[in-house]
């Protein structure tokens, strides 16, 4: 039977006055559009899987039978996914409260600016734009890829790009040994033969409990005394790898442990807090690092 002119001048208003509802952020019942447009049920579930197949983002409650459309494909993120966002950053700290009150007051801008975050330096990421694309695709179709990297080719399995200190790395599994790749040194990303893979559950809750970029390696204890001059910036918040206090001394300096996998974890740390800061233990290591300094000083 030919569809007339009026069946597509109802049709095309139904699907438009559902879109702008959806949009709203409504959730619509089929039942109830049906008794608002004075149609049948099934045509206005035939509606909603017209709107599929433009690949709007419409998701149908299993529960209440309802369909709405994505809060995020519509851009409208809550308080979760700022809180999400911030933690993904390494900023969830940086604010006392991320709360509803707060975020409106910090994004409203109607206000007079309030907060300033400065002096963090970080690479130009717009530098890997097509390295976020493929790592992207990578990860979440878990395909296995090839890239140059100190001019040898690696074939690895991404499992997550991390940002650590100011650079971007590929945190990725080669040859059985979960190793990360400066983004910076990364060249020609392929996937030379389209091998899918299956993540390791192991892995995946390494990335999670490293605070480092330094996966595979045994963690070892190095003890610092700090001088009272610069204690309360070390009691106020962790500048150490995992840092933690063991004693107050009674000079008002403190006793510090730090976790780490690598010397060059703490050694940067140390000479920037010199002279305030020495190394306890390894026996030894302050030694290493003075001796250090006094070649480069040339003494």
């Amino acid at each position: 039977m030919e569809v007339t002119s009026s069946a597509h001048e109802r049709l095309a208003e139904r699907l438009v006055k559902i879109i702008v509802r959806l949009n709203a952020g409504e959730r619509l019942s089929p039942k109830q559009l049906a008794q608002e447009f004075k149609t049948h049920p099934r045509t206005i579930q035939r509606d909603f899987e017209r709107l599929e197949i433009t690949e709007l983002p419409i998701i149908r409650d299993e529960q209440t039978k309802k369909f709405y459309l994505n809060p995020i494909a519509m851009g409208n993120y809550g308080v979760r996914d700022m809180m999400n966002f911030a933690q993904l950053s390494g900023v969830q700290k940086l604010y006392p409260k991320l709360n509803v009150p707060f975020l409106r007051d910090l994004l409203d801008k109607g206000k007079p600016p309030i907060y300033s975050a400065k002096g963090y330096a970080f690479e130009d990421a717009s530098l890997f734009e097509d390295h976020f694309k493929k790592f992207n695709e990578a990860i979440q179709q878990k395909k296995q890829i090839q890239f140059l990297y100190k001019d040898l080719i690696r074939n690895v399995k991404p499992y997550r790009v991390i940002h650590h200190h100011g650079n971007w790395y590929l945190a990725a599994v080669e040859q059985d040994d979960l190793k990360t790749y400066r983004l910076s040194r990364i060249s020609n990303i392929g996937f030379p033969q389209n091998i899918i893979f299956e993540q390791d559950p192991e892995v995946l809750q390494r990335l999670e409990d490293e605070d480092s970029i330094w996966f595979g390696l045994e963690k070892m204890e190095v003890v610092l005394s700090v001088q009272p001059e610069v204690a309360m910036h070390f009691s106020q918040r962790a500048l150490l790898p995992e840092q933690q206090v063991i004693k107050q001394l009674e000079d008002g300096g403190l006793l510090v442990s730090s976790q780490i996998t690598h010397y060059q974890q703490i050694l940067p740390l140390v000479r920037y807090w010199i002279p305030h800061v020495k190394i306890v233990n390894p026996v030894g290591l302050q030694g290493e690092l003075e001796a250090e300094l006094k070649c480069y000083l040339e003494i």
